[in-house]
């Protein structure tokens, strides 16, 4: 008897925390797909309507202005971030004086909520009070940059922010396979009369290929449920130039009165996000099965 009861304890204990979870996590997202097919505006409505909001959603040109901007963001943040986080990784990986504190700085960014890197690029690109007006007080009176202002090149601020912050999370993840990386590939390489760009360019990074992709989907998953980042550094604005389909669904869901028109761009979100990370789960999953 008491050796039955120590079995199911683990199982009693978490038992309550996992019924939440999935309560809370999978329960949510089939309410919300639930709202999407009704007439749902101010309050929940349960007239069902079928598609009508996706349809209305897809005929909407603030909608495709936010799925043009999440193109942008999505493609310059993931492939700025990785670029920067490799070059980084690789001057790291020549075994550079005080590399912990320089690895420390890098790093830094990222322990910053999103909320606070947009705040402080808001500052920082507002032409009235940033970059742009130090240039004026240092006499350099003809220097505009006011990109923050501008329709079409705010989403691009948005994309410089987001890389500051997530460049060195890239780094670390790079620079944590470089030193898994056999020297003796690298040493033997140097004696054939490889150059250093050479070894890193064909051997180096093509052996990075499992970090590319475990990197590709965690910012892929970060750019397309960015929210938080673009509300403090442009609200959405000029107007709604910057867009995403996460502010998108938040504007129309608690700021315009129209639930079910939200609840369906977020199904559309989460049907995105599963589109990436399904596969990779189930890649990840076949590659232990076939380990052991």
């Amino acid at each position: 008897m008491a050796r039955s009861f120590e079995s199911w304890m683990p199982k009693l204990v978490v038992t309550p925390a996992l019924v939440l979870g999935f309560g809370f996590i999978y329960g949510f997202m089939i309410w919300n797909g639930v709202l999407s097919v009704t007439v749902s505006r101010m309050l929940p409505n349960y007239e069902l309507v079928g598609f009508a909001q996706y349809a209305k959603l897809w005929e909407m040109d603030r909608w495709w202005v936010a799925l043009s901007n999440l193109a942008i963001f999505g493609v310059g943040y993931v492939a700025g971030t990785m670029a920067l986080g490799v070059f980084l990784a690789i001057l790291l990986d020549q075994k550079v004086r005080a590399e912990g504190f320089i690895r420390t700085v890098y790093l830094y960014p990222m322990a910053l909520s999103f909320v606070v890197t947009g705040t402080a690029w808001k500052w920082l690109l507002n032409p009235s009070m940033g970059l742009e007006k130090l240039m004026h007080d240092w006499g350099w009176d003809s220097f505009e940059f006011g990109w923050l202002v501008q329709s079409d090149m705010a989403i691009y601020c948005v994309v410089i922010a987001g890389i500051w912050q997530s460049a060195g999370f890239a780094m670390a993840l790079f620079l944590a396979g470089l030193r898994g990386i056999d020297d003796s590939i690298i040493k033997a390489a140097q004696m054939d009369g490889a150059s250093l760009p050479r070894i890193y360019w064909r051997i180096v990074l093509p052996a990075l290929r499992p970090v590319f992709f475990s990197t590709l989907m965690v910012l892929s998953h970060l750019a397309i449920k960015s929210f938080d980042l673009i509300m403090a550094l442009t609200s959405g604005g000029p107007g709604y130039a910057t867009d995403v389909p996460a502010t998108f669904m938040y504007a129309m869901s608690f700021t315009r009165g129209q639930i079910g028109l939200g609840a369906a761009s977020a199904t559309i979100m989460l049907c995105t996000v599963a589109a990436l990370v399904v596969p990779y789960l189930y890649s990840e999953l076949r590659h232990k099965n076939n380990a052991h």
